[in-house]
C-alpha cells in the first residue's frame, strides 16, 4: 500500500483545503458579491482581487438548540459580588458606558457581515464562470498544438509493458501450425481416434498391448512437433500507440469601438470597461487566439491594445469604415476554414444619414456567413438610435450568430457580458 503525502505549504498557515471547501460551500454568494465589486472598480482594478463580504445571515448553519419558555439551569462562575439566588440586572440603555455615535435601541441584536479577501485569480474565476465564446468548432489540423495517443493495431517491436499477451500466444500457435507436417497432423489425429475407441472396449491382454504400441506411435510422430519452441521472439506482439494531432480551436476575436464626437467620455468609459472585460475573459479562457483592435470615427484604424484604450482621437461618425475594414482584414488574415471568428461592437448607435443601411449590408454580404458570433452592444441612456433599429433587420436573418443588448450605466457592464457570452445549447438565441 502506498502512502501520499501533501507537504504543500499552506499561506500563512491555513488550510488550503478548508478554503476551497468554503469558497465551493458559498458560491453563489461570493458571486453577486464579485459582481456587486465590478461595478465599484475602476478600469485599472477590474481583474484585481480583494475583499469580499457576505452577510453574516447568509452563512449560518441550522443548529439544534433549546426554545424559548420552560425552566432552564444555567451554572456560572462565581465571584465576590453574587451568590445563589442573585438576579442580574438589565444593562442602562444600551449596555454598558460606550460612547458610541450611532442612534441607540433597547431592542433586537445582530451581528457584522463576514468579509474575507479572494485571490486574483479566485476573483477571475468566479467572474467568468459559465462563460464561453458560442458556436466555437474545431477546425483544421494546420498549426495544431495538442496531440493525443490512440492505439494503431500491433507491432513485432516495443517495450514489455506494452507486450499483448493474447496476440503473441495467438501468432504463436499458428506459427506451430504452419511449421508441422500436414500429414503428420492428419495421422495423429486418426490414431487418437482409433487409441479412444479402443480404450472403450472391454480389457484384455491384446487390448493393453494395442494400446501400448498407438501411444508409442503417436509420441514418435509428436516428437517432431514438440522440438518446436511453444513461444518464440517472432511471435510476440506489442500494442501499436501513435500520436495524433488533435484539431485546433483557433479563434479571432475583432473588438470595434465607436471614438466618434457623439460618443461621450462617460459613454467611451463604459465601452471600455466591456472590452477589458472581455480581454480579460478571453486571455484567461483561450489559449490559441487572437485579438483585433478597431477604433473608427468617420475613417477605421487598426490598432494596437496600447491605442485601443487610451487613445483621444476623435471626429465624425461613419459606422460602415470600420466594417468594411474587418472584412478585409477577415479576408486576409483569417480564412473561415481555419479560424473561429467572433466580432463585439460597442456604439451609442448614432450613425451618419444612410449608412446603417450600408453596414446591414456589408454585414450580411461579407461578415456574418464567415463569423461564428457577432455582438452588438449599444450604449445609450435615450431611445435606441437609428443603427439600432437597421441591425434589428439583420437579426430577424441571423438569429443565432448576432445578439444585441443595450447598457445605460457602468452598473449594466457586467450582466450584459454575462447574457452575451454565457454557455448556449443549441437553438438558444438571447435577445435583448
Amino acid at each position: 500500500m502506498s502512502y501520499i503525502i501533501d507537504r504543500r505549504e499552506n499561506a500563512k498557515k491555513k488550510s488550503t483545503v478548508n478554503r476551497q471547501r468554503f469558497l465551493r460551500r458559498y458560491k453563489q454568494h461570493i458571486k453577486r458579491a464579485v459582481e456587486e465589486a465590478i461595478h465599484d472598480r475602476s478600469i485599472k482594478e477590474i481583474d484585481q482581487g480583494g475583499q469580499v463580504t457576505i452577510p453574516r445571515r447568509d452563512i449560518s448553519e441550522p443548529i439544534f438548540h433549546h426554545g424559548e419558555g420552560g425552566l432552564r439551569h444555567k451554572i456560572f462562575p462565581g465571584n465576590k459580588e453574587f451568590v445563589e439566588g442573585d438576579e442580574f440586572k438589565r444593562p442602562e440603555s444600551g449596555g454598558g458606558g460606550g460612547a458610541g455615535q450611532g442612534k441607540a435601541s433597547n431592542q433586537g441584536e445582530g451581528e457584522d457581515d463576514f468579509t474575507f479577501t479572494i485571490s486574483q485569480e479566485e476573483f477571475l474565476d468566479f467572474m467568468f464562470e459559465d462563460l464561453e465564446l458560442p458556436w466555437m468548432v474545431r477546425k483544421q489540423l494546420k498549426d495544431a498544438t495538442s496531440f493525443e495517443t490512440r492505439r494503431a493495431g500491433f507491432t513485432s517491436s516495443g517495450s514489455p509493458e506494452k507486450l499483448h499477451i493474447v496476440r503473441s500466444l495467438r501468432a504463436a500457435h499458428a506459427r506451430r501450425i504452419a511449421l508441422t507436417d500436414k500429414n503428420v497432423r492428419r495421422q495423429i489425429r486418426a490414431l487418437r481416434k482409433e487409441l479412444w475407441a479402443l480404450e472403450d472396449t472391454p480389457p484384455s491382454v491384446e487390448k493393453t498391448d494395442k494400446i501400448t504400441a498407438l501411444r508409442a506411435q503417436i509420441a514418435e510422430l509428436e516428437k517432431g512437433s514438440r522440438k518446436l519452441p511453444f513461444l518464440d521472439d517472432f511471435d510476440l506482439r506489442y500494442t501499436n500507440l501513435v500520436r495524433v494531432p488533435l484539431p485546433s480551436s483557433k479563434a479571432v476575436m475583432f473588438c470595434i469601438m465607436d471614438v466618434s464626437g457623439s460618443m461621450t467620455q462617460s459613454v467611451k468609459d463604459i465601452a471600455k470597461r466591456f472590452f477589458i472585460l472581455l480581454y480579460l475573459f478571453l486571455n484567461r479562457n483561450y489559449k490559441q487566439i487572437e485579438v483585433v483592435f478597431v477604433r473608427h470615427h468617420t475613417h477605421a484604424k487598426e490598432v494596437d491594445e496600447q491605442e485601443f484604450f487610451y487613445s483621444r482621437e476623435t471626429g465624425g461618425t461613419i459606422v460602415s469604415s470600420a466594417l468594411a475594414m474587418t472584412a478585409d482584414i477577415i479576408d486576409k488574415r483569417y480564412p473561415p476554414a481555419d479560424w473561429n471568428i467572433y466580432i463585439a461592437q460597442a456604439s451609442d448607435g448614432d450613425n451618419w444619414d444612410g449608412d446603417s443601411t450600408t453596414c446591414s449590408k456589408i454585414l450580411i454580404d461579407r461578415i456574418l456567413p464567415k463569423t461564428q458570433y457577432y455582438a452588438y452592444v449599444e450604449i445609450t441612456t435615450g431611445p435606441h438610435q437609428n443603427l439600432w433599429h437597421e441591425y434589428e433587420q439583420v437579426r430577424e436573418a441571423f438569429k443565432e450568430q448576432f445578439a444585441m443588448q443595450q447598457i445605460t450605466e457602468a452598473g449594466e457592464i457586467y450582466p450584459v457580458f454575462r447574457r452575451l457570452f454565457e454557455k448556449r445549447t443549441e437553438g438558444a438565441v438571447h435577445e435583448s
